[in-house]
């Protein structure tokens, strides 16, 4: 019985003192994280990394020309899903059966389930939009196909300033002082002079290249008018109803989908237990030896700058072909600005939300998050086209050590990733439609036959 007893004791011992290293642990990792930040925040602690909570609309970032107002986000959140759209399709058999979300799906965190999206002239959707392939009445030269991997919708607030990989569109931030070439290496960037920030600025463009349409008759029909007259008093009948609204309305939106859920941002906001130790050791690596944060710079970790890194692109891998205008985005800032010192240079994305698919860099060129890490670890460019001038200077060899890539990559995947995402996702469209896509395939698929 006293054996027994005795043994009992120890066990508790033992059980309570590796509870106690075990928090021990924890709060020495919280306590180095929180100096590791610190060091290098712009604001000096850990408040510059927080983001606002996507309701919180006054501190979300967002264009003074198109301020952000709960209905606006509303009417945005269906039109995004709006197959009602897909007015004007090349090929009759896709008439009203894509919206934007066909290529930024919520269950693949805002993007394409497969390497290349596919708009109008997709047939399919899946689980999260892998399985759409070419609808066989289409030419490869009618379809809407993405030539470059879209950057992730999500956080789009942050560095919506200047949109796309090559920062094209938008009136401020890094175009301000280039007013002299908007439209001139790219016609659609004759927008820009409207004013507006890069993301509403793209969307009216987008709405275009993606063949939707919105009329007041169009809006009549699927319900949305009064929804126009409640987000846009102020404009005339004429820009009510029109792809100029329907651009302000999901643009207000996007700025909405914020990963506020993400373990990180819950530690940052005082939750010490919402992240593991390894992803705790992640983010010192991330903010230290590795160096992520110097590029990484917003709250977002995302930032409207741009450099080489040498990836290659996704023409390498497509299966459909979008045209000429495909080479030129291959050349990033450069394609834009026609200036030698900016070519091959990409916007720096955000990190949130990496999960959702298995596609990395701009051309889909790496295929998990521990190859990227290993990527930016051995710093050795694999595109034989981007000339070593232009390869970014901090752009070196990192050596770290295989604990800290595997603590890294555990950061990156899971410390970043926001699980509620599809929450922002309506339930259903005013219009009654099936979304995101609405051709056969997919409607059988998605289940709203």
């Amino acid at each position: 019985m006293r054996k027994h007893l005795l043994l009992l004791i120890i066990g508790s011992l033992l059980l309570w003192g590796g509870c106690v290293s075990d928090t021990f642990d924890r709060e020495a990792l919280d306590l180095d994280l929180m100096k590791a930040i610190s060091d290098v925040s712009p604001s000096g602690d850990l408040s510059h990394y927080i983001m606002p909570h996507f309701e919180d609309l006054d501190r979300i970032p967002q264009d003074p020309k198109n301020p952000l107002t709960p209905v606006k986000v509303e009417l945005g959140s269906f039109l995004f899903f709006e197959t009602g759209l897909g007015t004007v399709p090349m090929n009759d058999a896709g008439m009203q059966t894509y919206s934007c979300a066909s290529c930024h799906v919520p269950a693949a965190d805002f993007k394409p389930g497969r390497k290349q999206g596919i708009g109008e002239g997709g047939f399919g959707f899946g689980f999260r939009g892998e399985s759409r392939v070419k609808h066989q009445a289409y030419e490869e030269t009618e379809m809407d196909v993405q030539g470059i991997r879209p950057l992730n919708v999500l956080n789009v607030a942050f560095s919506a300033e200047n949109t796309l990989w090559n920062g094209s569109f938008g009136a401020v931030g890094a175009n301000e002082g280039l007013e002299d070439i908007w439209g001139v290496f790219d016609e659609a960037t004759e927008l820009n002079h409207l004013g507006h920030h890069g993301l509403e600025t793209q969307n009216i463009e987008g709405l275009d290249i993606h063949r939707m349409l919105m009329t007041k008759e169009l809006a009549d029909e699927l319900s949305y008018t009064e929804y126009f007259d409640q987000a846009f008093p102020e404009l005339s009948e004429e820009e009510r109803y029109s792809n100029y609204a329907v651009s302000l309305a999901i643009s207000a939106y996007l700025r909405t989908l914020i990963t506020y859920e993400a373990p990180f941002q819950r530690w940052l906001r005082g939750d010490m237990g919402a992240m593991s130790n390894s992803e705790k050791r992640g983010a010192i690596t991330f903010f230290t030896d590795a160096n992520c944060y110097s590029c990484h710079t917003s709250p977002a970790f995302s930032a409207t700058k741009f450099f080489a890194l040498g990836v290659n692109d996704l023409d390498d891998l497509v299966s459909f072909n979008e045209g000429p205008e495909l080479a030129k985005k291959n050349l990033g800032r450069g394609g834009f600005t026609g200036k030698e010192e900016d070519m091959f240079k990409f916007k720096v994305p955000t990190l949130y939300n990496l999960q959702g698919t298995p596609f990395y860099f701009h051309g889909s060129s790496k295929l998990s998050l521990e190859e990227v890490v290993e990527y930016f670890d051995q710093a050795i460019p694999e595109n034989p086209d981007v000339p070593a001038e232009q390869i970014a200077t901090n752009f070196q060899p990192l050596n770290l050590t295989d604990k800290q890539k595997e603590d890294l990559v555990a950061f990156l995947k899971f410390g970043l990733q926001d699980p509620n995402v599809e929450s922002f996702m309506p339930s259903a469209l005013p219009s009654g439609n099936c979304f995101p896509n609405a051709d056969p395939q997919s409607r059988r698929e998605i289940g709203c036959e």
